[in-house]
């Protein structure tokens, strides 16, 4: 066959449009390449926004508290009988009952022993420790009646922050009269006012009725389960039987009676839940009818004449309650000047129960309750009570701890570096010593902390949960990281600055410490105070050597027993109440404000002193 050969100015256009083509795929892939980074790069910067304002909007409420301001009478008797003004002796005075008579002064109707009781339950336990002071400092201020702030108990100060529950307020739109001042009350409007919160009942009725039936049906294919297994044991058991084999007899009988049992309890709670929720849908059912409302439901109160009514039995133009607070008359409330506040959370689910809600609302109304700064949470200890727990001592534990870890590793580890850069012959024992030094700087922390367990405190006998401990375990995890930057910022020296101080007759010794040192040395803090921040976020070691024991106290030595902040957050993340979860979220804002600023520390480091050879 002939070739037919293109001519040479058609080779050149064919060529010189691939050649094209292969510039505009390599530019589209570079443009995907920008793109998957600035992606990637948001993606993070998405995820860092989120968990930093979950842990802002946690942690907020922790820094206010909420304070009653009454008028307490300091009464000789319990706090001075005999006279002495002396401060030991004030200061063992009984000042909780001061503080709890002149709560109970505010509301004179409460009588009930229970209900006393409840009352003073609004104050923290530490409550009195202001008016102690107070007192101790000033012994003229004993028989007189002084205006005192009293820290209110973190059930109290949760809800008064307002996330204890929703609240749903609603002015009234007819004229509301009331039957009675107290007891039982009876309050009428003119207009349908409470057909929306008849309405939210019924809803709820309803989804309370389809939340029974799903767990009656989970519970029944529970006990569907727990019939096949029954029936599999029955067939072990009369096999055994015809077996005539006692041993295996009594243990299938035994395991036939448990899972009867079993099987008789799930079925009474099927019952009892398919009872309830067919009550609650017939409830549902009937739109028009009346309900009375229970713990099980959300709270509906009443505020009118400066009273504050908790209503049972709800209509649409009218509702039957207790009266919490007493109401001032009977007379007819116009609209707008009464409303009715609907807690959506139900009484049997809060820690706070509806009187207290009445009472937190009385002192609200009257100006007593204030909110300020939580200057506790940094001059306090540790403690069993949210609104008394502070990390004073953490603080405290973690600065000593750092200061054992940096006076040990810092000089230890900048003459590791200068003796393997500058001095160490270069054979197979120093190659040995860099690799293991920069495979330490990989090893888990929790090793470092068996370490510590095995020689610190079990081999020599240190003492258990001290910052000594501490500091010689975050030495060990730190060290191998200061070796290494240490070494580097040695190595970034140019080496004519040795040469010369070399050439004008300077030992080998003298232009290190002299010349190289020192122009390192910038760089040497920078990696010294990544090490520390490093230590300063670690938890797993110090859990290792006891740290995580409950300090009240705040240690004065480094032999004391002490703990850090990461163990902190780590021990109140644990705890069921509520406000330590705002306690935690706090503390981790403080901790990362250390590491912020150890970290802006080392790059102003860095930029102030860096050097262009």
């Amino acid at each position: 066959m002939t070739e037919i050969a293109l001519p040479s100015g058609t080779q050149t256009t064919a060529a010189a449009a691939a050649s094209q083509a292969r510039v505009r795929a390599r530019y589209r892939a570079e443009t995907r390449f920008k793109f998957y980074g600035l992606a990637a790069i948001a993606i993070a910067a998405v995820f860092l926004v989120v968990v930093l304002a979950d842990i802002v909007v946690k942690g907020l409420p922790a820094f206010t508290q909420h304070w009653v301001r009454i008028n307490v009478q300091v009464d000789p008797a319990e706090v001075d009988p005999q006279g002495t003004k002396k401060p030991e002796v004030i200061r063992s005075g009984d000042f909780a009952v001061l503080s709890r008579n002149a709560l109970r002064a505010i509301f004179p109707d409460v009588t009930e022993r229970a209900d006393r009781r409840l009352l003073d339950g609004l104050l923290s336990s530490g409550a009195a420790d202001n008016l102690r002071e107070r007192v101790v400092a000033d012994p003229s201020l004993i028989g007189k009646t002084i205006p005192v702030s009293l820290l209110l108990s973190d059930d109290a100060d949760l809800y008064l922050k307002g996330q204890s529950t929703a609240i749903g307020r609603q002015a009234g739109r007819g004229v509301a009269t009331p039957s009675a001042t107290s007891g039982d009350v009876v309050i009428t409007s003119t207009v349908a006012d409470f057909a929306g919160e008849l309405a939210g009942t019924k809803r709820v009725l309803s989804d309370l009725a389809r939340a029974g039936r799903l767990e009656a049906e989970r519970l029944r294919q529970s006990m569907r389960s727990l019939e096949a297994a029954r029936a599999s044991i029955a067939q072990g058991l009369a096999d055994a039987r015809a077996a005539n084999d006692a041993p295996r007899i009594a243990t299938f009988e035994a395991r036939v009676k448990d899972y009867t049992g079993d099987i008789d309890s799930l079925n009474g709670k099927i019952n009892d839940l398919e009872t309830q929720a067919a009550t609650r849908q017939a409830r549902f059912n009937n739109t028009a009818g009346e309900e009375n409302l229970d713990s099980s439901l959300p709270t509906l109160l009443i505020a009118i004449n400066d009273g504050l009514v908790k209503v049972t039995r709800i209509t649409a133009n009218q509702v039957s309650g207790t009266a919490l607070v007493p109401l001032q008359s009977t007379a007819a409330a116009a609209a707008g000047k009464w409303e009715t506040v609907t807690y959506l959370t139900p009484e049997a689910n809060r820690r706070v129960t509806d009187r207290e809600v009445a009472w937190l609302e009385a002192l609200r109304k009257r100006g007593a309750s204030e909110r300020n700064f939580n200057w506790g949470f940094f001059t306090s200890g540790d403690s069993r009570e949210p609104e008394l727990a502070g990390i004073r001592g953490a603080l405290v534990g973690s600065a000593l701890t750092l200061f054992v870890t940096l006076i040990l590793c810092l000089p230890i580890g900048v003459a590791a570096a200068i003796y393997l850069e500058e001095f160490a012959p270069k054979n197979r024992l120093t190659e040995i010593v860099e690799v293991n030094i920069n495979n330490l700087a990989a090893v888990p922390s929790i090793v470092f902390g068996l370490l510590g367990l095995a020689v610190f405190l079990n081999f020599i006998g240190f003492p258990r949960s001290a910052p000594l401990v501490g500091g010689l375990v975050l030495a060990l995890l730190v060290l191998p990281t200061i070796i290494i930057a240490s070494r580097a910022a040695l190595k970034s020296v140019p080496p004519s600055i040795k040469e010369a101080a070399l050439g004008v007759g300077a030992s080998q010794q003298q232009a290190i410490f002299h010349h190289v040192l020192p122009l390192a040395m910038p760089g040497i803090m920078t990696g010294t105070i990544i090490g520390m921040a490093h230590a300063l976020g670690e938890t797993a070691p110090l859990l290792m050597i006891g740290m995580v024991a409950f300090i009240v106290e705040t240690p004065s030595s480094i032999s004391d027993a002490a703990t850090v902040l990461p163990v902190q957050i780590f021990l109140w993340s644990d705890l069921p109440e509520i406000a330590f979860q705002a306690k935690t979220a706090a503390a981790i804002m403080v901790l990362l404000a250390f590491l912020f600023v150890m970290n802006g520390t080392a790059i102003i480091l860095r930029k102030r002193f860096e050097r262009r050879w």
